[in-house]
């Protein structure tokens, strides 16, 4: 799917602006940008739901829209941003033994290092620390998405109410060092599949504006269905693995990461649409 959809938008590559294969790359284009931003709401939804219930939505929003302009500014910077993808080190310079060297410099991909793969390198450590800490949460019993209920914790639980409250601004600072990551990621896609800069900021503008439209719903889904969450955080775990082996030089096919997290998805609201009817049935 994801390379019928990239050859569409290069038939617009050298046709005019206003014209249909143009109109049929802002769809193809769009379309991408919202499958690469479904990693990006999964992780704005787990760190909004630590968040007062009043602060959610703006925070959300708030997190979209410096996705959007950061997408934008790389786009204007098309040229700092293929400069991130040259070389910047060698590992064969610095292995001490002559065959490790040797077994580096027969592959590229894996011995030269760019400032993407520094980026993305950071940003999948950061994405798996933050999923595993989660996890380790919720494993733990350490109700923080709701501020009400450690007000029910009994006093054992006194090292619970005792971390400090999430606060907006290191939420936010979060999501914005993630947007940074998941923009890269974005924009070199769209770099890579059209030559329009008018059509690509579209596609980012229509797309983000998609994702604003039903954030607060999916974030509120997620949060209201524990397993739910459960799997979006198996899911961040599952999207930084992707980072880091695109920044070690051996990337996994995206399009085999997005099967895998759409099948569990149907599983899992299998199982809560069985969960509901069985409620049903025995309130009957």
């Amino acid at each position: 799917m994801m390379d019928l959809i990239a050859s569409s938008v290069e038939v617009a590559a050298d046709v005019p602006l206003w014209s249909v294969p143009s109109l049929i790359a802002l769809f193809a284009l769009t379309l991408m940008e919202i499958v690469l931003g479904i990693d990006n709401i999964v992780f704005i939804a787990i760190l909004t739901g630590k968040l007062p219930a009043e602060k959610r939505s703006f925070a959300r929003r708030f997190g979209l829209f410096v996705a959007m302009g950061m997408r934008i500014l790389l786009l204007m910077m098309i040229g700092w941003l293929m400069s991130l993808q040259s070389p910047i080190i060698e590992l064969s310079s610095l292995a001490p033994i002559e065959s490790l060297r040797e077994h580096l410099a027969a592959d590229a991909e894996v011995n030269e290092i760019s400032g993407r793969d520094l980026i993305l390198l950071f940003g999948g450590l950061f994405l798996m620390f933050t999923a595993v800490r989660e996890i380790h949460h919720k494993i733990e019993g350490e109700h923080d998405d709701d501020p009400q209920m450690d007000m029910d914790l009994p006093e054992a639980d006194a090292a619970v109410k005792s971390r400090k409250p999430v606060t907006v601004g290191s939420v936010l600072f979060q999501i914005a060092v993630m947007d940074v990551i998941f923009s890269l990621d974005s924009v070199i896609t769209a770099v890579g599949m059209a030559s329009h800069l008018p059509i690509m900021i579209a596609a980012v503008v229509i797309s983000v504006g998609v994702m604003i439209t039903f954030a607060n719903q999916i974030s509120d889904f997620v949060q209201e269905h524990p397993t739910v969450k459960m799997l979006a955080l198996s899911f961040l775990i599952l999207i930084s693995v992707v980072l880091l082996s695109e920044a070690v030089g051996t990337p996994v096919n995206k399009g085999y990461v997005y099967f895998a997290m759409a099948f569990s998805l149907i599983v899992e609201f299998l199982n809560l649409r069985m969960t509901k009817k069985a409620k049903l049935q025995h309130a009957h």
